[in-house]
């Protein structure tokens, strides 16, 4: 698993809109390196959010992109009675299987966007208030709307973790990369 991508990654428009998506991603894996499920799982902030939370709740919500993109039914049905699970570990749900799922998921974004015939081409979305008038939005919207959302969040990561044993993003990058900071 890669979890550092350099955004100015060579490449056409797709490979860099992609390279992006990975960065961001790689910043909220990096997040919960060296955690116990037990601390990824841990609300150190005032607020609710936790690192495990945030890695299944990213996961989702990409997931679901990708089925709009391709006009299929999200494979996790959410409304008002069980949004908030997206946010936290249910059952036998660990931070390593979800860290795995969204591996898939990303996967699966990945080939997608290779396979579509233009960033151009469009898809519907619901008519919801919190959606683009226009009701349609183009693939290369999708990447840029995954970047911003899991760029959102991996700034969230960032405030966790270092709350919860004082490790900053780039600390993160060199014990992943098994050289020191600082």
């Amino acid at each position: 698993m890669v979890m550092h991508v350099p955004a100015e990654a060579p490449g056409d428009e797709r490979g860099a809109l992609l390279s992006f998506i990975a960065e961001q991603r790689g910043g909220i894996r990096r997040a919960v390196l060296g955690l116990t499920d037990e601390q990824a799982s841990s609300r150190p902030t005032a607020g609710e959010l936790s690192l495990a939370g945030l890695v299944k709740h990213v996961a989702e919500v990409e997931q679901s992109w990708l089925a709009r993109a391709r006009q299929e039914p999200p494979a996790v049905q959410r409304d008002q009675s069980n949004w908030h699970e997206t946010f936290q570990l249910i059952g036998d749900e660990t931070l390593q299987s979800q860290l795995a799922h969204w591996e898939k998921i990303a996967a699966e974004t990945e080939a997608f966007i290779r396979s579509v015939p233009s960033l151009d081409d469009t898809f519907p979305l619901p008519d919801q208030p919190w959606f683009p008038p226009e009701g349609r939005v183009s693939m290369r919207w999708l990447c840029l709307h995954l970047i911003r959302e899991t760029a959102r969040h991996a700034g969230h990561a960032d405030i966790i973790r270092e709350s919860i044993d004082g490790k900053t993003a780039f600390e993160l990058v060199a014990l992943e990369q098994g050289t020191s900071w600082g």
